[in-house]
């Protein structure tokens, strides 16, 4: 009788469990691998072909994009009406569209940046080497500026001139700090969106992650030009930014570049900073 109570007394816990609690069990049982963080100096990557190869990947879909937004937002810009056209929604969608597309194209190559604010943001977060990221950068920049040149080619210099060269400015009513503010936030929620979306605590406990990550990431990009074009054009891209620069080419657009410059950038870092330091960091024993 006395055992019979005994084991009415324990219950669930008559058999115990032995797995570690708490902080321990998140710190040593992980049910996935956290790669390591990538070198400061990676020198042995400039003799991989695969190094190259990645940056090529990343100026042509950089090139993809420049042509396919910024043709769209000229062809906006011309229509009579915006009943006529696609409209700021479809200038949103072409943005998040073509990333959505280039993500998935060239994810398994460079991993898909396209941005050399999200290269910044993913540096910081020690996914990729300082090699590697200046490299990147670069590639958008060039892809970016040969996009905006043959949409200019396309157009003809008088129309891209005219109907301001999809290049990114402070709308008017609005002061440079509410535009290098919406370049911030706009930016951080992109950037937190990538960490997100790649983060292997996930990617490891449901394997359609990887397949899907393009979609919230294309998504963010969506919702970010719908609430900022009316304000910037929305840059979050500085590669975007500076291709349309060059080639439209005016006073006001070179004045009030660097926000589109600085505003990616600080986003990018908060972001990297609260997905490393906040949402992924050790927890307190």
């Amino acid at each position: 009788m006395g055992r019979q109570e005994d084991g009415v007394h324990l219950g669930t816990h008559k058999y115990r469990d032995k797995r570690p609690l708490g902080t321990s069990v998140q710190i040593h049982d992980k049910d996935y691998k956290e790669p390591l963080p990538s070198p400061l100096f990676e020198t042995a990557e400039l003799t991989c072909w695969s190094f190259y190869r990645a940056g090529i990947a990343e100026l042509t879909a950089t090139f993809l994009f420049e042509y396919i937004t910024i043709l769209t937002v000229i062809e906006v810009s011309k229509s009579p009406t915006k009943c006529s056209s696609v409209g700021i929604q479809g200038i949103a969608w072409a943005f998040g569209g073509m990333i959505f597309i280039l993500i998935y194209c060239t994810s398994g190559i460079s991993g898909g940046h396209i941005n050399p604010a999200v290269t910044f943001g993913l540096f910081l977060g020690r996914k990729l080497s300082l090699t590697r990221a200046v490299f990147y950068m670069v590639m958008q920049c060039v892809g970016a500026i040969c996009g905006a040149g043959v949409v200019k080619g396309l157009q003809g210099r008088n129309v891209f001139e005219l109907h301001g060269g999809g290049a990114n400015v402070v709308s008017s009513g609005y002061h440079k700090a509410n535009g290098l503010g919406a370049e911030i936030i706009g930016t951080f929620v992109l950037v937190y969106t990538v960490f997100s979306a790649t983060d292997p605590k996930f990617t490891a406990r449901d394997s359609r992650v990887p397949i899907l990550a393009p979609l919230p990431i294309g998504f963010a990009v969506f919702l970010v030009h719908l609430a900022t074009i009316p304000i910037t054009g929305t840059g979050i891209n500085p590669a975007r930014s500076l291709g349309t620069a060059i080639l439209y080419n005016k006073k006001q657009v070179w004045n009030e570049h660097w926000i589109f410059w600085v505003g990616p950038f600080a986003g990018a870092a908060i972001a990297a900073t609260y997905h490393q330091l906040i949402i992924r960091a050790p927890p307190f024993k």
